[in-house]
Order: C-alpha cells, then sequence, then structure tokens
C-alpha cells in the first residue's frame, strides 16, 4: 500500500450458472441446389478454401471514361449546389444536348 490504496484481487462471479457445452443443430440443405453440405466440416471447409470473395461495388456493364474539362466557375456552383450526384446531372444535360444534334 505505497499511496494508501488498496488493491482488491477478485474473481469474476457467474451469475448464470455453468456454461452448458453447446447443442450443434443440424441446417436443413438441398443437396440438389445447394453448393455444399453445412453439416460437413470438410465441405464447409473445402468450399471456402475454393470460394473467390469480391468486395466492392460490381463493376458498370458500360464502362465510362474519366474526362477532365473546364467550365465556368458559376456553372459547376449551380450544379454542385443541386447536392449530391451533380455529376450525373452534367452527364444528362450532355447526353440532351448530344440527342437534340447540339
Amino acid at each position: 500500500m505505497p499511496n494508501g490504496k488498496t488493491k482488491l484481487k477478485t474473481q469474476p462471479v457467474r451469475l448464470m450458472g455453468p456454461r452448458k457445452p453447446a447443442v450443434r443443430q443440424t441446417i436443413p440443405c438441398d443437396a440438389a441446389s445447394d453448393l455444399y453440405d453445412p453439416n460437413d466440416p470438410a465441405a464447409v471447409n473445402a468450399f471456402w478454401q475454393t470460394a473467390s470473395i469480391k468486395r466492392g461495388r460490381p463493376a458498370a456493364a458500360v464502362k465510362r471514361p474519366t474526362l477532365n474539362m473546364r467550365v465556368d466557375a458559376d456553372v459547376l456552383e449551380a450544379f454542385k449546389a443541386t447536392g449530391p450526384g451533380w455529376q450525373t446531372r452534367i452527364n444528362a444535360v450532355l447526353v440532351k444536348a448530344v440527342r437534340k444534334g447540339l
């Protein structure tokens, strides 16, 4: 007790009684349509060893090229003031102009 504080060494008390072993329940599966039997640990492991996980947004069907262009500041501010999606709205205006024949 160097600082006048006592450090108590206590054990955590388990309020819910002794832990019961987990009961493993079978998961229903259809051999004709499921990729593997989820109740077979070897099949689960084999499936996840060969699985490929793709993250992020899926690729678009039509890839748009990146474009750097200069516009008047007031035009840009007007589109940005409309909120999120302003670049999509600029694209929509340009698409309309092209379809009209400029």
